[in-house]
């Protein structure tokens, strides 16, 4: 198994995580050595094999998108099926339960990811907004970013960042991952109090939280 990054920190325990890949990002402790790291990689091979294959399976049922007539593609967690159409001022819109895709034009990834940006900027500020309001966060700005691997990310300075995929996201998968970034402004790090008030402000959020797991392949292009 490739190991793509080694992440050091406080924590005090090893984690793994599988990428979409296949390779695989090692969180460890400071103090953690390469051959207890190579040890707890063997501990953990079956399981880790297991992802792999999920992962490879997953990628022969969803193919990288090619834009043609017919495929799907998800907003704020409905399916829309594209269509390509002739007539159109805008390079892409979305009505009828289809996004509508001009013919011919000569690069429909950008203009997809232009388009998801745009409803990212619209409607996330709003939400973080809403929570900032309701729970007394405060907060500097909210950017729209184009991670790959993080959801979002809460700096000290206070500035919220979301990657524009979250808006493919259902609204409720939206609402933890905002929630989750705002107890950062106050908690930096994922202990038992960090997620007592992660579930204090939204009870459900393991639903949402592995919902976003289990469909991180339906959120990309």
């Amino acid at each position: 198994m490739k190991i793509k990054k080694i992440i050091r920190s406080n924590r005090k325990s090893i984690a793994l995580q599988v990428c979409n890949d296949t390779s695989l990002i090692i969180r460890a402790p400071f103090h953690a050595t390469d051959a207890y790291i190579e040890k707890v990689i063997l501990k953990h091979h079956q399981w880790l094999a297991k992802k792999q294959k999920e992962i490879l399976l997953r990628q022969l049922k969803f193919p990288v998108k090619e834009f043609t007539e017919g495929e799907s593609f998800f907003f704020m967690g409905k399916e829309y099926v594209l269509r390509l159409v002739c007539k159109q001022r805008e390079p892409l819109v979305i009505r009828n339960n289809s996004f509508l895709l001009k013919e011919n034009v000569t690069n429909p990834r950008v203009i997809f990811i232009g388009w998801y940006k745009k409803m990212a900027r619209i409607t996330l500020p709003g939400r973080v907004a809403i929570f900032a309001n309701q729970f007394g966060f405060g907060y500097h700005k909210v950017s729209i970013t184009n991670a790959q691997k993080q959801w979002g990310s809460c700096s000290h300075s206070g500035n919220l960042n979301f990657s524009w995929r979250l808006i493919m996201a259902p609204l409720r998968v939206i609402d933890y991952v905002i929630i989750h970034e705002m107890v950062h402004l106050d908690i930096k790090n994922h202990s038992k109090d960090f997620w007592k008030k992660v579930k204090d402000y939204l009870p459900e959020y393991k639903t949402h939280r592995e919902w976003l797991k289990k469909n991180t392949h339906l959120l990309r292009l």
